[in-house]
């Protein structure tokens, strides 16, 4: 019996499993091996599903050739295509490991219901009622949107990791709760601006890979990338208290596109 009908699944209590995989092209063993590349497509079918995907991109500049980002319920099916694609002529170059979440910082019904009678003057039980509902709606969708995602497939992907600092005046974990979800909604309203250019996925990592969140971006315009990450920089939440990583940049493309990309050719 096939190993991948043997393997207990293992599943996040909440949250789904998200890898960012990336690679070189061995070109010794490509050239060698004919057929690397039906192997990796034959690894990245094996692992697709209604509820498992993977995004394939070419990486712009040298950092790697081929970048996947694989998202699911299921951690050990994610860990099966990580190692089935070592039969192709692929190198492994990095990784980074994280899970879908909703943030801790999301309105509740209480910030909602104190909102519209400051903001809008909604004091009347019925219309406040009629408004919540609404809202109770919208925000479920965004749960879910948060905790089980399917990536779009836009033109071009950003990634990167990143953690709050924590140095003596600037350490975020010592603000009170109601200050850092202050200044976490002021730095959504900036994001929100970009609705419609840029999908953002945010990931968290703490414990289980070297920062503690990560960040997919996905836009047609590469520009639109640029300008988000630039944009929130001047936020207090980026400006004071954000350290990132290293940015990997490249272009979104059907798996056999992406592989002839690279130069491995079907």
């Amino acid at each position: 019996m096939p190993e991948q009908n043997t393997v207990e699944p293992v599943v996040a209590g909440s949250g789904w499993g998200v890898l960012h995989l990336f690679y070189a092209v061995d070109r010794d063993r490509a050239a060698a091996e004919p057929g690397g590349a039906d192997r990796a497509l034959e690894a990245l079918a094996a692992c697709s599903d209604d509820d498992h995907q993977v995004l394939t991109f070419a990486v712009l500049g040298h950092k790697a050739d081929l970048g996947l980002v694989a998202l699911g319920p299921d951690l050990a099916r994610l860990q099966r295509l990580q190692q089935a694609l070592l039969a192709a002529p692929l190198r492994p170059v990095w990784s980074y490991v994280s899970l879908t979440e909703a943030s801790e910082y999301t309105t509740t019904e209480g910030d909602e219901r104190a909102r519209l009678a400051a903001e809008e003057q909604v004091t009347d039980p019925d219309e406040v009622e009629a408004r919540l509902t609404a809202w109770r709606d919208r925000m479920s969708h965004y749960r879910e949107q948060r905790l089980h995602p399917r990536l779009p497939m836009k033109r071009t992907i950003c990634f990167y990791p990143m953690s709050k600092r924590r140095t003596a005046d600037d350490n975020w974990f010592a603000l009170p709760f109601a200050e850092r979800k202050a200044l976490m909604a002021g730095h959504a309203r900036v994001g929100r601006t970009y609705a419609g250019r840029v999908l953002q996925l945010i990931t968290g990592s703490t414990g289980i890979d070297d920062w503690e969140w990560g960040v997919t971006l996905l836009a047609d315009d590469p520009a639109a990338l640029k300008e988000i990450v630039y944009e929130m920089r001047f936020d207090e939440v980026s400006a004071r208290y954000a350290e990132f990583g290293p940015f990997v940049t490249g272009l979104v493309l059907e798996p056999a596109e992406a592989l002839r990309r690279v130069g491995l050719a079907t």
